[in-house]
């Protein structure tokens, strides 16, 4: 299957994202988890990205979609291997 430039050049892209901030919530559980990444969105602003550090099952499934209810952009979720995740969001309009 053969793949257009655009799709090689967005991967690419996505794999240089760089973070204004970073949060670690593997400390602590749902809803506290989305609480904490929202403080942590509400120091930074409006464009700026944001790197959150958090664990698989619940926090992985509900802060990605909770952030996007909220109108920020989530840009790229990563699997650490380890039961860690690494999710990058853009922060939307307040």
């Amino acid at each position: 299957m053969r793949r257009k430039a655009s799709d090689f050049l967005r991967r690419y892209k996505m794999a240089e994202i760089k973070a204004n901030e970073f949060v670690d919530i593997t400390d602590v559980n749902c809803p506290v988890t989305f609480v904490k990444t929202k403080v942590a969105l509400e120091e930074i602003e409006v464009g700026e990205i944001l790197q959150v550090h958090l664990n698989d099952g619940e926090p992985v499934q509900n802060v990605p979609r909770s952030l996007k209810d909220e109108g920020h952009k989530v840009l790229k979720l990563e699997d650490n291997g380890d039961g860690t995740y690494e999710l990058y969001v853009e922060k939307g309009e307040e």
